[in-house]
């Protein structure tokens, strides 16, 4: 077979490229530190490692997630710690003026704490987050939870929603708690029954809270009950939701126990023949109410034995509430924590599934750059050796022979 000059150089030239390109991929291997450089290198490896690189991506996301669900719930807990060493504040205050050396200036001095008090926990209920979103309404993160209304109460604007993000393949965690549940779904009194004295009550008689002796038995009940004291120094409980049932009758005893359908009270003092005192379920009251109602009492002059009376039920009662929304601010503390424990626990399963993705990524994509540094000093000789060889056959003709 005839091989022109011409061909054979091409074919030459063909080699040495073929060399060459062999090289430069080599090289931008070791440049890299990647074995796959293009899908076809290696199909399968690459749609592995294309698998892998997602996977870690999006459990970065997830850690993100996290990390934005820690600080917020971390700003919350915050905040109510602050909201509880405020009501402490004010329990502590209550049971100060509550003190018959006390004049109604003082009594006047502690209001304007508490309401400076009320103002404070207003402020904290209001709460924003470094994003400048409001931390407790709920999915309505731009409207502010709560204001004072011309009522003289307080109104919440925001919803009852409560928002979660993922941080993990299959685990999302509340990253906050709506301000209904924390500041105003709160039972007043001891949370099953409340108590009042009534309006027009002329003696010294002050309710205490209602104790549960028999769950089965109050629950059988209508309620709300009322105690009467009559001229004789006798009371009678009736069942106002049972039309008037009389359910238990005796001689009242300052701080003797009154029994009746599986609750006990006390009243202490001497009730006036005509005074009655109101037992009654517990219904839903907010935070601020339960503060302001201790700001009423305690800028009601006391002038008697009676306004004195009303002034200490109505610290009994404050006392009872503030309890309540206490353990309610704790029990969301709790519920705070155990989030942030659940985010704990899935960061480090995130953190070891990223340990996992990057190994087997490593062994997928990864050079060997032992077996590559050879490989380019071979290809190295090769080239060379195209080169010279061409550059010794390329002028050879028959004419150097004539």
């Amino acid at each position: 077979m005839r091989v022109s000059t011409t061909q054979f150089q091409r074919q030459q030239v063909n080699a040495m490229l073929d060399q060459q390109s062999q090289l430069s991929r080599t090289e931008l291997q070791l440049a890299t530190g990647r074995r796959i450089l293009t899908p076809a290198d290696d199909p399968k490896g690459a749609a592995a490692a294309l698998d892998l690189n997602h996977t870690v991506a999006v459990t970065k996301q997830y850690d993100a997630n996290a990390d934005f669900a820690v600080s917020r719930q971390s700003l919350e807990d915050s905040t109510l710690g602050a909201v509880t060493t405020l009501l402490q504040r004010a329990r502590d205050l209550a049971i100060q003026s509550n003190n018959s050396t006390l004049s109604n200036r003082d009594r006047d001095a502690v209001a304007a704490e508490v309401r400076e008090r009320l103002d404070e926990l207003l402020g904290l209920a209001n709460t924003r987050d470094a994003n400048g979103e409001y931390l407790f309404s709920g999915y309505s993160t731009d409207t502010q939870p709560f204001a004072a209304n011309s009522a003289g109460g307080f109104t919440y604007s925001g919803d009852q929603g409560q928002r979660f993000l993922q941080v993990g393949p299959s685990f999302q965690v509340a990253v906050g708690d709506s301000g209904f549940e924390v500041f105003t779904a709160i039972r007043n009194g001891n949370g099953l029954f409340q108590v009042q004295d009534g309006a027009g009550n002329t003696g010294s008689g002050v309710i205490a809270p209602v104790a549960v002796t028999d769950v089965s038995a109050w629950q059988s009940g209508n309620g709300p009950y009322v105690v009467d004291i009559n001229a004789a120094g006798n009371y009678t409980v009736t069942d106002g939701g049972g039309a008037g049932a009389v359910v238990a009758s005796g001689t009242y005893q300052s701080g003797a126990a009154i029994s009746f359908d599986g609750i006990q009270v006390g009243i202490t003092g001497a009730p006036a023949a005509g005074d009655s005192f109101t037992v009654s379920a517990s219904t839903h009251q907010d935070v601020f109410t339960t503060l302001q109602n201790l700001v009423n009492a305690l800028e009601t002059d006391i002038v008697d034995d009676a306004s004195r009376a009303r002034f200490g039920n109505a610290v009994g009662r404050f006392l009872t509430d503030v309890d309540q929304a206490m353990d309610n601010i704790a029990g969301t503390r709790a519920r705070v924590g155990a989030r942030l424990n659940a985010i704990d626990s899935q960061r480090a399963v995130n953190q070891d599934m990223v340990l996992y993705a990057q190994e087997n990524l490593s062994a997928v994509q990864d050079l060997d750059y032992v077996e590559a540094a050879s490989r380019m000093q071979l290809q190295l000789v090769g080239l060379q050796a195209a080169q010279q060889a061409f550059v010794r056959v390329q002028g050879l003709t028959l004419f150097n022979f004539l």
